[in-house]
């Protein structure tokens, strides 16, 4: 029996607006902004994916250590190459290091590195 509940989780960044609707482009889900603080949920409510924007952000440097990736989340497509173009037109950008075939990693535009993978 579980003793807890994962609601979601929190990402730095240094604009929490901008990633939110990112994010919220990205998987479909509603964003909603107050201050430095901004969330994503899907349509039925469930659990949230949140941003808090911090002064001194520093972008993850992937894949060298020198800043660590603090995190990256992966997505499931249907098709690599339509989820290339839709995550470059949100404003992603294509990682230089590309070290799969089944995946691609992409930078959001905080820069954390995240994934586009098939089933």
């Amino acid at each position: 029996m579980a003793i807890a509940r994962f609601p979601g989780f929190v990402i730095d960044c240094p604009d929490a607006a901008a990633l939110a609707r990112f994010y919220g482009a990205l998987l479909g889900w509603t964003a909603k902004v107050d201050g430095d603080w901004a969330e994503i949920r899907p349509a039925d409510g469930g659990d949230c994916i949140s941003f808090q924007q911090v002064a001194d952000y520093r972008a993850p440097q992937w894949p060298a250590q020198t800043v660590p990736q603090q995190m990256h989340l992966d997505v499931i497509v249907e098709e690599l190459d339509a989820g290339e173009a839709a995550v470059l037109e949100l404003g992603a950008s294509k990682a230089a290091h590309q070290p799969g075939t089944t995946f691609r990693v992409f930078l959001d535009p905080a820069g954390h590195p995240f994934c586009l993978c098939v089933d």
